[in-house]
C-alpha cells in the first residue's frame, strides 16, 4: 500500500515539474515575441502564429493552458503592451499595478 501511495505522489510531483518547464517555454516564447515586436514591430502576429501552430497548442497543452483563441487573443495583447514576463510577473509591477488601478477607483468616486 505504500509504495503504490509513494508512486503516486511521485508521478504527481513529475507531472507538476513537467507542466512547470513548458509554462517556461511559454514565458520565452513570449518574451521572444515581445523582442521581435521592438524590433520589426511583428510581435503579436509571432505570437499568434506560434500559438496556433501545431508545436505552439502543444507546448501550451503540456503547461496546462487550453490552446484556443481567447487564449492566443490573450498572448497577442500581453505581446503589445511590451512588458517582458520577468517585469509582469515581478511583485513590484503587482503593486504598481494595483496601486494604479486604486488611484483610478478614488479618482471615479
Amino acid at each position: 500500500m505504500r509504495d503504490t501511495v509513494d508512486s503516486t505522489a511521485f508521478n504527481s510531483e513529475q507531472g507538476n515539474r513537467a507542466r512547470k518547464l513548458f509554462a517556461a517555454v511559454v514565458l520565452a516564447a513570449l518574451d521572444d515575441a515581445i523582442a521581435d515586436d521592438k524590433k520589426y514591430g511583428n510581435g503579436p502576429e509571432q505570437i499568434a502564429r506560434w500559438a496556433r501552430s501545431r508545436d505552439g497548442r502543444e507546448v501550451l497543452s503540456c503547461a496546462g493552458i487550453d490552446p484556443n483563441e481567447r487564449v492566443v487573443t490573450g498572448l497577442m495583447e500581453f505581446v503589445s503592451k511590451g512588458v517582458r514576463t520577468s517585469v509582469a510577473l515581478s511583485r513590484e509591477e503587482s503593486e504598481r499595478r494595483n496601486a494604479a488601478v486604486a488611484a483610478g477607483h478614488a479618482e471615479a468616486a
